[in-house]
């Protein structure tokens, strides 16, 4: 299936010059979303890991259904204030600005093989903030997994030591 037919591209959002890649017409697609759930499990199979950690609310849509088709578990991030237990928390840069995420403190076992997920892997901004609170919680990122990646901006030298894969790529 082809599901780089299923993206939409918005443009000026959520600023001028941000071509934002929408993945609601993949969503709304039963076969497309399910083909993209395939396709997430076929390439995370070859990964042995313990949890799928996913940012919200896109990256929620796609590893849920993924933990749950593969028997993992899932642990969301979050904006600030949203997660109702003690928290870890980390700042970065996005394309557009800056933002924090938070993780509950005890989230990640010191050990676990976690697997990161989200829908796009623009700046790579997000994804290492991820990558740097579940290391810092004692779990070891044993690979990073994307429907979109936009790879002319490069995001790979900032995860340069993750294994990352995208389904697909601009």
């Amino acid at each position: 299936m082809d599901l780089k037919s299923f993206i939409r591209d918005i443009p000026d959002f959520p600023k001028p010059g941000i071509i934002f890649k929408d993945v609601t017409p993949l969503l709304k697609n039963p076969e497309a979303f399910k083909g993209s759930i395939a396709e997430l499990k076929k390439a995370a199979s070859e990964w042995n890991f313990d949890i799928i950690v996913a940012p919200e609310a896109r990256g929620f849509i796609f590893a849920a259904p993924l933990a749950l088709e593969m028997n993992k578990g899932f642990v969301p991030i979050r904006k600030p204030g949203k997660l109702p237990y003690k928290t870890i928390s980390k700042s970065y840069s996005l394309e557009y600005g800056n933002a924090t995420l938070e993780m509950h403190i005890d989230a990640i076992e010191k050990g676990s093989r976690v697997l990161i997920l989200d829908d796009v892997l623009a700046t790579g901004g997000t994804i290492k903030a991820i990558a740097e609170m579940i290391e810092e919680a004692g779990g070891e990122v044993v690979g990073i997994i994307t429907i979109i990646e936009l790879s002319f901006l490069e995001p790979r030298k900032k995860l340069d030591k993750y294994r990352v894969e995208a389904l697909i790529k601009y």
